[in-house]
Formats: structure tokens, sequence, C-alpha cells
């Protein structure tokens, strides 16, 4: 493979990757296994923002929540946070604000990146 010109050393190598990762599949059952969901998803106001989430677990387990940061959303959390409520967790995985269904309630809100007031005098 060493006497191979660099483009095709890529390409060949990349081809061996996508059998390698195809053949991770062999070997396990044919019957297609579901893939985890989250609860239908909640909304609930909260100071400046309605904020979208998922709660999923015993209502009255202890609470664990679950946050995301760029470039991830709740979805980071689809396979724990079953798990945690298995264990008897309660659940609780917002939408930051400016992802998936959580919304400023006014358009008048600063967002990031805004200057909170005009400067008066000229910066030195």
């Amino acid at each position: 493979m060493a006497s191979l010109p660099p483009d095709r050393r890529r390409r060949f190598l990349g081809a061996a990757a996508c059998f390698a990762v195809a053949g991770l599949g062999l070997g396990r059952s044919a019957r297609a296994q579901a893939s985890p969901s989250f609860p239908p998803l909640l909304q609930i106001d909260a100071g400046l923002l309605n904020v979208g989430y998922v709660e999923i677990g015993p209502a009255n387990g202890p609470v664990v929540l679950l946050l995301h940061g760029w470039p991830y959303d709740i979805h980071s959390y689809i396979e724990v946070a079953p798990l945690l409520a298995a264990s008897g967790y309660r659940a609780v995985v917002p939408f930051a604000r400016g992802y998936g269904a959580t919304r400023f309630l006014s358009g008048a809100t600063m967002r990031n990146g805004q200057q909170a007031a005009s400067p008066s005098t000229p910066l030195r």
C-alpha cells in the first residue's frame, strides 16, 4: 500500500473503513431492534423562555437534570435517560435556549451577542 499514490491510498482506506463498520453488524440477531425514543415533548414558561423538555421516570424519583451544549440537543441523552428512569430516577432533559422547541417569550428579549445598551461615551 505504501507504493500507492496518496489519493488512491485515501480511497482504499476509506473503502476498508466502510467494510469494517459494515462488518460490525455480522453475527448479531437479524431481528430489527427498536430505536429508543423520548415521550412526548412538554413545554413550560420559565422566565423569559418557553422551554421544551422531556421528562422520563417516576415522578417521585430523585431528579437528574440532563443539559446539552452546542452542537448537541436533547437527543444526546436518548439512550441514557431511559436507563436512569429504569433505575428509579426522574430524568428531565430540556432544550437549551435557541434549540428545538425552546423559544423566547418576547421578541424584545436580548439575545447572545447583542449589546445591553448603547455606550454613552466613546471607547478609548
